[in-house]
């Protein structure tokens, strides 16, 4: 009897300390099962600001590109719904998605950081109730070139348009950019759509297209810093990394004026991880992990706090912070309704000229 009391009492034990590792690997695992499906732009958060996330939250981030605006409307209005739990959308862009029902509020409960982020940056014409977008970076687009090749420099739009200048430029593949571009050399405002001056528009951009030696959003700055190309038009923090790598690149805010584009985190309708966006989002102004956003891609950073401990040597890039004068004359980019088909069909016949 003893010897089955004795038998019993060790299954027992057996049986349980089974249990508890079974429990303890159970409970590991629900800490890794959580997922953040998010859609960026190429060469625009960094690596270890993905691993710090993960790392502290157990939240796995299965993380794609685009490389233009349209092209990440079109996945998600294609794609499956809720395909995508977080992505970032320009100004523009986040009108578009927000009037067509494709983006989710954010709950400010989870998000409580926004109030690192300047004031002047939120609650814009594109999300007025502050409930849709939260700002990430502002992403102008200027002009830069290479002094040692061009040593009279430049300072207008119209300059690139010299035909000596023939297959020497690389041009960001984004179709508002180079629209808005074209629009400046005209006086034009980079919203226009009166047809007629669309037209001008179309025919100045096909006047420039044997200077293109090639289009780039993804990383344009590789030519500019090899040599292969001695102007770009290129993003604000291309252009700052061109030209820690080659001392000879010079960044240039043309005198008729820049465009202007706030980036936003947006939560696309039917997200499947909506608290998890919520969480990568409030883990992204925190200042330290915004100020390592900005270490590895040097754009203008709108987060305040964040700002107040960057380096000098950020602060004083002209590249990364736009004088007051060019940022008085930006353009902000914005939604064009159904006029963004003129904008279509100049684009496809432009680049197919």
């Amino acid at each position: 009897m003893k010897k089955t009391i004795k038998l019993m009492c060790l299954l027992l034990v057996f049986v349980m300390t089974i249990t508890l590792f079974s429990g303890c690997g159970k409970s590991e695992e629900t800490k890794t099962e959580g997922v953040l499906n998010f859609f960026n732009w190429t060469e625009y958060m960094p690596e270890s600001v993905l691993t710090a996330f993960e790392k502290e939250y157990k939240i796995k981030v299965n993380y794609t590109t685009y490389s233009s605006n349209e092209e990440m409307l079109n996945k998600i209005k294609t794609g499956e719904k809720g395909m995508y739990d977080l992505t970032i959308a320009s100004d523009y862009m986040v009108d578009t998605m927000r009037t067509t029902g494709l983006l989710e509020k954010f709950d400010n409960t989870v998000v409580t950081n926004i109030g690192n982020i300047d004031p002047q940056y939120t609650k814009m014409y594109f999300d007025e109730t502050g409930e849709y977008a939260v700002p990430y970076m502002i992403s102008n687009a200027i002009l830069c070139y290479n002094k040692a090749k061009i040593p009279g420099g430049i300072k207008s739009i119209n300059d690139i348009f010299d035909s000596k200048y023939k297959n020497s430029i690389v041009m960001l593949d984004d179709i508002r950019m180079v629209m808005g571009l074209s629009a400046l050399s005209l006086g034009y405002s980079v919203n226009e759509t009166d047809p007629a001056k669309v037209a001008k528009m179309k025919d100045k951009l096909v006047s420039l297209k044997p200077n293109i030696k090639l289009f780039d959003s993804d990383s344009p700055k590789t030519s500019m810093i090899s040599g292969e190309t001695s102007i770009g038009f290129m993003w604000c923090a291309e252009v700052a990394l061109a030209m820690a790598e080659n001392p000879d690149i010079v960044p240039v805010y043309p005198e008729e004026g820049i465009s202007l584009m706030i980036d936003n985190f947006v939560i696309p309708a039917g997200a499947k991880n909506k608290k998890n966006a919520e969480l990568f989002i409030n883990f992204i102004l925190r200042p330290e992990i915004s100020k390592m956003v900005s270490a590895e891609y040097p754009y203008v950073n709108p987060n305040k706090a964040a700002y107040d401990i960057l380096p000098d040597s950020y602060k004083n890039n002209p590249a990364s912070n736009p004088p007051a004068e060019a940022l008085k004359k930006g353009q902000l980019v914005k939604n064009l309704g159904d006029n963004a088909k003129l904008y279509d069909d100049v684009w496809t016949e432009f680049k197919n000229s």
